[in-house]
């Protein structure tokens, strides 16, 4: 499977954005990609008055998706991407969508919010309460996830555990003290603990990192973009999953599984 992860700088209006995914989904079916993973939240970025995603956020049948539906009508490449949707309590899901020859073929709402780093996600955002998701691409299981998430390894586990071999992340990844060595860091424990792919895109511009980035099932960089908008792509060979886990086998020695329970926020 071709993977491709793009990443841009969302602006406040989401017709601008929707153009940057219209050119990185056609140059990414143009090299090929099975996959392509774009950042996450992309309606919009405001550098303050974070409380606007409410006032811009659409629903799945929305005009932003169903123009991004509509463009991958009769395309090879799956496009996984990030929006806010609307939700019944006033606030908004984080939502991602995995769209293919213009039909939404699934959706995702992050499941761990941002209430970290002196930033609270959760006034604006609802977390959800459902369980992971996977998408089929190209014979390959795909689990998805949100930004925040790859800090929780037990929802990559889980993933891997309902079959993915790849992860797909888009995120929005803040700047701050060692905040691209976290990145780095923990999108190779992913990969390296669960020998799988996992593709993370990063939104780019003034509050974000990009620094987007492929990593292979045992915690090598394949391809990775800078600080600067772009597309870029590796071939994810199921050979080279099955050897790593040939090779190393932590998903056979291991002995405590992962308990899918959701655990109600505030419990702790």
């Amino acid at each position: 499977m071709r993977i491709a992860v793009g990443q841009f700088a969302a602006t406040p209006d989401w017709k601008d954005n929707l153009a940057a995914c219209l050119d990185l989904t056609a140059e990414a079916e143009r090299g090929g990609a099975d996959l392509l993973v774009l950042p996450e939240g992309v309606l919009a970025r405001f550098t303050e008055d974070r409380h606007r995603i409410k006032e811009v956020a659409q629903p799945l049948d929305g005009p932003f998706v169903t123009a991004l539906r509509a463009a991958t009508e009769g395309l090879r490449t799956t496009v996984v991407v990030g929006i806010h949707e609307p939700s019944d309590d006033g606030r908004v899901f984080n939502t991602l969508v995995a769209l293919r020859d213009g039909k939404l073929v699934t959706r995702y709402r992050k499941l761990h919010l941002y209430d970290a780093f002196g930033d609270q996600e959760s006034a604006n955002v609802r977390p959800a309460d459902e369980p992971p998701v996977i998408v089929e691409v190209a014979g390959t299981k795909v689990g998805l996830m949100t930004c925040y998430d790859i800090r929780f390894p037990e929802l990559a586990r889980l993933l891997v555990d309902a079959g993915a071999e790849v992860l797909a992340l888009p995120a929005a990844w803040v700047r701050g003290p060692a905040k691209e060595r976290h990145w780095e860091i923990m999108i190779a424990a992913r990969a390296l603990e669960n020998t799988c792919w996992v593709a993370a895109s990063g939104e780019c511009g003034p509050r974000n990192i990009g620094n987007s980035l492929i990593v292979d099932p045992l915690g090598t960089v394949r391809v990775r973009l800078a600080a600067a908008p772009g597309l870029t792509w590796t071939d994810a060979d199921p050979g080279v999953t099955e050897a790593a886990r040939r090779t190393l086998p932590v998903l056979a020695n291991r002995r405590f599984s992962v308990d899918p329970t959701v655990i109600p926020l505030g419990a702790h």
